[in-house]
């Protein structure tokens, strides 16, 4: 229960946030002003900022220990699911040698494997909402450590369970995806303390790319430790990247800290502005989540189906690419851990480029923040979209594969600029509760994925099946563009003030249930419209070709 707020203080609070507002242009971002020291331009970096910049280092460095221990599996899995006959052969190289011998577990089949690779996002799904409210109240370091520590420790014990049941594996999976789950919204809602609004986009992305980084490294290196001798191969995968996240951890306890204030090293002219900061956004208590205004929010829709479409197709991209590698292509191990990194790596580098691109635009102010958010996930969403459909018509032909995919990834390292912004664009008070949610139910895309995989890869024709889950895909990249384009905003929304205020504000934009479900249904048809048709073409060519080929 809440005691009721005195006069004097709600008048207070009331002007604080007034001030707040006055400040701030809608777009969420802050502008340079001679009284508000914080609004200017950033300080020039020097050694009173390192600790700032310890924090970013080691929070990408985390991210890229998380993901490593997240995408080895879909390498290692290969090693894992050997012998029987019961995991399908390369196509063109029947003779190609994939799976040493000896070994444990064995006999795992298609659908085995797909529950266990899909066990990880129901545990991610389940624990990011948690972890984004948490973090507002706990603090986001701590959850932010102690989510890689625990995942770590469950990678060292992966070895044994898998060798016992691929059920008690896919158990430990699930856990594990249960911890980083809570990492994202934790890092997000530390930085909100820790970074000035004016570094928010180069900061995010750097720490977001991890992700990126952590897939390179993740598969490059899980290829090159099943290749070995050293305890079976493959367990030393789990080995490896759960001793490291442990590593990671130590020292991220004993170089960062929670707040700013709370660290040694950080000059008083930079914890001045830190705290202006914190005081103008933040306000002074935690805002209540408003559950009936997220409902009503065309915005936070659009965002959530960014998620959504985003990270269906880029779990076709990166994490079913070993295994359309090996069937289709015909790549032995080695190849495939050294090609399925590549997407990767210009994803990361295309993000940091990107990134300094949408810096440009904005500080030229020819271009407002939402047509950069737009711009940003066109080229995230549409293009591996149509390099999905590429994918249909290409077949065996190893080089345009390889060319596609990579132009597929320089595309997709928009994304880091686009919705991944979103959050803080329209409640910076509730980024972490946010990001939270999206990502829970973007991880849903991530169990789908497989287990729709897993059912149109028993075919015969496995070209044909390889066809379908590309089309699949490009669909969901299409419908999220679409919803992403009519109805996202780059204002701060009504719902992200202090509840003393909110009820004022949402009087003002108050939208009844009618009128809501009119106006998104029209903003879509009228998109739909607009941009189906390109599409419908693209599937009208492909069941021609199918056409083509059957009467041959």
């Amino acid at each position: 229960l809440r005691l009721p707020l005195g006069e004097e203080k709600l008048h207070q609070q009331k002007e604080e946030l007034l001030t707040y507002l006055k400040m701030a242009p809608r777009s969420g971002y802050d502008v340079e002003s001679e009284s508000t020291p914080l609004l200017g331009r950033p300080a020039k970096a020097g050694w009173e900022r390192k600790p700032i910049y310890t924090m970013v280092v080691l929070g990408c460095l985390g991210t890229v220990v998380e993901y490593c221990q997240r995408v080895s599996l879909s390498v290692a899995i290969v090693a894992m699911a050997r012998a029987s006959g019961n995991t399908s052969q390369a196509l063109r190289d029947p003779s190609s040698a994939y799976y040493k011998e000896g070994g444990e577990p064995g006999g795992w089949d298609a659908a085995t494997q797909g529950m266990v690779l899909g066990s990880f996002f129901l545990g991610y799904a389940a624990s990011s909402l948690a972890g984004g409210r948490g973090s507002e109240h706990l603090g986001g370091g701590r959850l932010f450590g102690w989510g890689i520590v625990v995942s770590s420790l469950l990678a060292l014990v992966s070895p044994p369970c898998a060798r016992t049941s691929a059920k008690l594996f896919a158990v430990i999976r699930m856990l594990q995806g249960a911890a980083q789950g809570v990492t994202f919204p934790a890092i997000n809602v530390m930085m909100a303390a820790w970074i000035l609004p004016a570094e928010r986009a180069k900061f995010t992305t750097i720490v977001s790319s991890g992700s990126q980084l952590g897939t390179v490294v993740g598969t490059i290196a899980s290829g090159w430790l099943c290749s070995s001798s050293v305890l079976g191969g493959w367990p030393l995968v789990f080995y490896v990247f759960g001793a490291s996240g442990l590593v990671w951890a130590l020292a991220w306890w004993c170089l960062v800290s929670e707040r700013p204030e709370d660290h040694p090293g950080l000059s008083e002219a930079e914890l001045k502005k830190l705290k202006l900061h914190q005081e103008c956004v933040k306000g002074t208590e935690t805002v209540d989540i408003p559950w009936l205004a997220l409902a009503k929010s065309l915005p936070f829709w659009a965002l959530t189906a960014a998620t959504v479409g985003n990270d269906f197709g880029l779990y076709t991209l990166l994490m079913q690419l070993p295994t359309y590698l090996r069937d289709v292509l015909g790549f032995n191990l080695e190849q495939n851990g050294v090609v399925s990194t590549l997407p990767s790596l210009l994803m990361w580098a295309s993000s940091l480029g990107w990134a300094a691109l949408v810096d440009a635009l904005t500080a030229t102010e020819k271009s407002s923040i939402v047509t950069v958010r737009r711009l940003s996930m066109v080229a995230a969403l549409l293009g591996p979209m149509f390099g999905l459909i590429a994918l249909c018509f290409v077949q065996y032909d190893a080089v345009l594969t390889i060319a596609v995919l990579l132009g597929s990834a320089i595309l997709a390292g928009a994304a880091n600029s686009g919705f991944l912004c979103s959050h803080q664009d329209l409640a910076p008070n509730l980024a972490g509760t946010l990001l939270g949610i999206t990502k829970s139910v973007g991880a849903v895309a991530g169990v789908i994925n497989p287990a729709i995989s897993s059912l149109l890869l028993h075919r015969e024709d496995i070209m044909t099946a390889w066809r379908d889950v590309f089309i699949i895909s490009a669909a969901m990249y299409f419908i999220s563009c679409i919803c992403y384009l009519a109805l996202i905003s780059a204002d701060v929304q009504p719902w992200n003030y202090p509840h003393f205020l909110r009820g004022t504000l949402m009087e003002e934009k108050a939208v009844d249930f009618v009128t809501f479900s009119v106006s998104v249904c029209t903003q879509l048809v009228h998109r739909l419209a607009i941009h189906s048709v390109s599409f419908t073409f693209a599937l009208a060519a492909i069941h021609g070709v199918r056409k083509k080929k059957d009467v041959q």
